[in-house]
């Protein structure tokens, strides 16, 4: 299944009315803020909205066939931001023209945000930057940032996404007018998937279950195989303590090079969350000293990926360690 499209060339979108609207009063009142924080959780259409408030500041011609802030693929800035082309619009983000994805947006790309705002519009009525997500800069970036947010530009507009503004420094929160984007839900999702992914409806639904009704996300899954990697999370939970060997091995092998990093990932992910799971159903039953058991071991799953990455651990170890802690939960609760 081919990945979801970038959503700088998604035209259409569903469910965000609301956060068009406020958006489209305050730029129809003149009262449109230099900076906007569209917040919510990861997979909503956050990007695809923040690319639909560019092409309308930039001067795409509306077109209401794709909704309040919509423009057609074929208008001449929406080809230009397309082709990532425009000379008015500025992108930050984790992905590189090579395609690959980086750890974070280094500092280098934030420091050229006062260059860009400190010339005028070439061809729009604004120059407008977005940051895919304001949750991936790194200290000395997210301060870049902060210091353009401190002196707004004249015609100039900031969109930064993020997927937890909780963790965003205050002073750059502070200094954004926020556009909270809500999930659609798992309805909406769930019909979303079985469109665009060509699944069917039962298939797209626990899709949208586990990308908690956030459609950009379960198409996320959709690609990444993750109804198969769920399985697997299934079986291993289900044959606890003993699994077995000869798949554990295969599944620690898969864990190699840049898609075995994502499987990896995913497979800690879809444990959390069968965990976090049986952990709902054991405190309804009054299972205390079990409930304690397994919430430690959903901590740990939530922690892995991050330490992992961030000390350079062998995921195949990491996953070892991981079926230790389910092994020794399980034969406890025995």
């Amino acid at each position: 299944m081919e990945p979801p499209p970038h959503p700088r060339e998604v035209y259409a979108l569903e469910g965000l009315i609301g956060a068009e609207s406020a958006f489209l009063d305050a730029l129809g009142r003149g009262r449109l803020h230099h900076a906007w924080l569209l917040a919510g959780p990861e997979g909503i259409g956050k990007a695809t909205l923040a690319y639909r408030m560019a092409r309308r500041l930039l001067g795409a011609a509306h077109d209401p066939a794709f909704g309040l802030l919509g423009a057609a693929p074929t208008d001449v800035t929406s080809r230009q931001v397309a082709a990532r082309s425009h000379p008015d619009l500025m992108v930050l983000e984790r992905a590189t023209d090579d395609g690959k994805t980086r750890k974070s947006i280094p500092v280098d790309e934030a420091r050229r945000l006062p260059e860009f705002f400190a010339n005028s519009p070439a061809i729009s009525p604004y120059r407008v930057a977005i940051i895919d997500a304001a949750d991936d800069l790194n200290v000395n970036a997210a301060n870049a940032v902060l210091k353009t947010l401190e002196e707004p530009p004249a015609r100039g507009v900031i969109l930064l996404i993020s997927h937890a503004p909780g963790k965003l420094l205050p002073t750059i929160r502070s200094r954004c007018r926020r556009l909270l984007v809500p999930a659609p839900g798992v309805e909406a999702a769930t019909r979303m998937v079985s469109q665009r992914a060509g699944l069917g409806h039962q298939e797209a639904e626990r899709l949208a279950r586990m990308a908690h009704g956030a459609p950009g996300r379960a198409l996320q899954l959709a690609s990444s195989g993750a109804l198969a990697v769920d399985d697997a999370a299934s079986e291993i939970l289900r044959s606890l303590p003993a699994i077995d060997e000869g798949a554990l091995l295969a599944l620690a092998d898969s864990f190699r090079g840049s898609e075995g990093a994502a499987r990896f990932e995913l497979l800690l992910e879809r444990l959390a969350d069968q965990i976090h799971a049986m952990a709902t159903r054991l405190a309804a039953t009054g299972s205390s000293s079990a409930l304690d058991r397994w919430a430690s071991v959903w901590e740990r799953l939530v922690r892995w990926p991050g330490e992992a990455e961030a000390i350079n651990l062998d995921r195949a170890d990491v996953f070892w360690s991981v079926i230790s802690d389910l092994r020794a939960a399980a034969k406890t609760a025995m």
